[in-house]
């Protein structure tokens, strides 16, 4: 089976939404790098918008559910780094909109 490719994987982490701005977390800046090696195990490096994230348990086994669900995928290890710290300017032009940010907002 062949193993899922960046653009099928980065469509799945974009079903992934931090409940607390209801963004999802690729366009929030939270993934950082994606590794996937010929054996399908995904290592994700990402992080939250603090250390201190209440919801990042919750995020972190969204993200593992939806990788594990996609073809060829045999594990998912996920790394939450914190450099660079996470800032507002990480956040995608689709992900200001669907803040209601308007140009130079933030």
């Amino acid at each position: 089976m062949a193993v899922a490719s960046d653009e099928e994987i980065i469509k799945a982490l974009k079903t992934v939404t931090d409940p607390e701005l209801g963004v999802n977390i690729v366009d929030l800046g939270l993934v950082y790098r994606l590794d996937i090696d010929d054996t399908g195990e995904i290592e994700l490096f990402m992080t939250l918008t603090t250390p201190a994230c209440p919801a990042g348990p919750e995020i972190r086994n969204e993200v593992k559910n939806v990788l594990s669900e996609l073809p060829g995928v045999n594990g998912v290890k996920i790394n939450f780094v914190w450099s660079p710290p996470w800032g507002s300017h990480m956040i995608s032009e689709q992900g200001k909109e669907e803040l209601g940010w308007m140009d130079g907002e933030f």
